[in-house]
């Protein structure tokens, strides 16, 4: 009897898998911090015998050269990857003992990479799942736009005829088992819904009920911008990444944390939000330790920028410092715990600014001197306030001179990157207001929206 455990990866949206029989098991793309894995195997009482790689990941540091060597066990990377480590090469066809009766044979699937390969799992001689990767996801499908903007059509073409291939060698009911799509970036578009099979998104994917030119046009007119750190990932997992380390980083005073602002360094406030605008370090960000940290400080930070984290406790300092170190900020180059008058010298006061709704908004008269919003494209397309200047959060670090003069709204579709870019403004000595409402209060607030083309 086979069982599948989902291991997941809930800030950076993605699914790892263990999968196996009585014995022994196979890991499916894991992640870097492998003692969730490990922990797994432990629980099922099974030894790991296979590690595989369904692509060259684009968006997280991979953890399986590591669990490979811990565990003793074979790992499994797509023949067709250019990597510097040593390996199995898995090519199209093959098919890996599990256990006895469970077995894993390899599908290839081109299209979110070149070498994109999908594992199906058997037991007993009947499919029991299919581990798509970044391949066939919950209604949509891996973009195709990571590896070369020379390739890009061509893997979306793939793409295509990669989610038919699923579709037609597998039974309908199938359970689809992809890593990406749970709020990823890698995923072209985002789909509500936790499960699905081959029969499900026969009937609604896209890449199944379209053809292929109105597929591809469709597919490269939705993308969204490019996470910047994701350029680092890809080159890290093809040199085979160290492995993680989780110790506590240096635990640094008050007059450290002065010393490292004043010398250009990132001080990061990992507390909420409402906290950070009510008191904290002037010159340091707020980037909320439960929300999408990963994603959000790595795609804003100058990479191999040295970080210092401030956290209200121990544990929400090691679940951040895990979180960074799934996409490559390996190690904070300090730390603190406790409040904002633990971080401050004797005597200096914290800084602080306001927080509004959109209800604020709509009864200040005659209107901010600037309001900003800092959603994606995407978002702003549907409807945005009438006079908004439009800066995303991820640009905002680099456009600053762009916000015009004055006291500055900022807003975005819930509060959390109005949250950033609100500290990110406020630590260029401007004065600002955090909006933290949803976007959908602004039409109850009467606020005009208008939408279109244009800024």
């Amino acid at each position: 009897m086979f069982f599948i455990d989902t291991i997941g990866t809930e800030g950076l949206g993605n699914r790892s898998y263990l999968a196996g029989g009585a014995g022994t098991a196979v890991v499916v793309d894991p992640p870097r911090d492998i003692d969730r894995v490990l922990a797994a195997a432990a629980a099922r009482g099974v030894r790991i015998t296979h590690v595989v790689e369904t692509h060259v990941h684009n968006d997280y540091v991979t953890g399986g050269l590591e669990l490979a060597r811990i565990t003793g066990a074979s790992y499994l990377v797509p023949a067709a990857a250019r990597v510097a480590f040593a390996r199995t090469p898995v090519a199209d066809g093959d098919v890996v003992d599990v256990d006895e009766g469970v077995v894993l044979r390899a599908m290839a699937t081109p299209g979110h990479t070149p070498h994109h390969t999908s594992y199906v799992l058997e037991d007993g001689g009947s499919v029991v799942a299919v581990f798509t990767g970044g391949s066939l996801l919950i209604g949509s499908v891996g973009r195709p736009d990571l590896v070369e903007p020379r390739l890009t059509e061509r893997l979306a073409r793939a793409q295509h005829a990669s989610a038919h291939r699923l579709a037609a060698e597998l039974p309908d009911e199938t359970p689809v088992l992809p890593t990406h799509g749970f709020g990823s970036f890698c995923s072209s578009s985002q789909s509500e819904g936790g499960t699905t099979t081959i029969g499900k998104e026969k009937a609604g994917n896209d890449a199944l009920v379209k053809d292929v030119d109105s597929f591809v046009t469709a597919l490269l007119a939705g993308l969204e911008d490019v996470p910047a750190y994701y350029a680092h990932m890809g080159p890290a997992n093809t040199a085979g990444p160290a492995p993680i380390d989780l110790t506590a980083p240096p635990r640094a005073d008050a007059a450290d944390i002065a010393e490292r602002l004043a010398s250009g360094e990132w001080v990061v406030d990992l507390r909420n939000r409402i906290a950070f605008s009510e008191g904290h370090v002037a010159g340091s960000f707020n980037f909320e330790a439960d929300g999408k940290i990963a994603t959000y400080l790595a795609w804003l930070i100058p990479w191999g920028k040295p970080v210092t984290l401030l956290a209200e406790s121990p544990e929400q300092l090691a679940a951040a410092q895990r979180e960074l170190a799934r996409v490559g900020i390996d190690r904070p180059a300090a730390a603190a715990t406790g409040g904002v008058h633990d971080w401050l010298p004797a005597g200096v006061t914290p800084r602080s600014f306001p927080r509004a709704t959109f209800a604020d908004l709509a009864a200040r008269a005659p209107g901010p001197d600037v309001l900003l919003d800092v959603r994606r494209d995407s978002e702003r397309a549907t409807g945005w306030i009438e006079g908004s200047v439009h800066i995303p959060v991820h640009q905002l670090h680099r456009r600053l001179a762009d916000v015009p003069a004055g006291t500055v709204w900022v807003h975005c579709a819930g509060g959390l990157r109005a949250g950033i870019a609100a500290s990110l403004l406020d630590a260029a000595g401007r004065d600002v207001v955090a909006v933290d409402d949803s976007f959908d209060a602004a039409t109850d607030a009467g606020l005009p929206l208008t939408t279109g083309s244009g800024s």
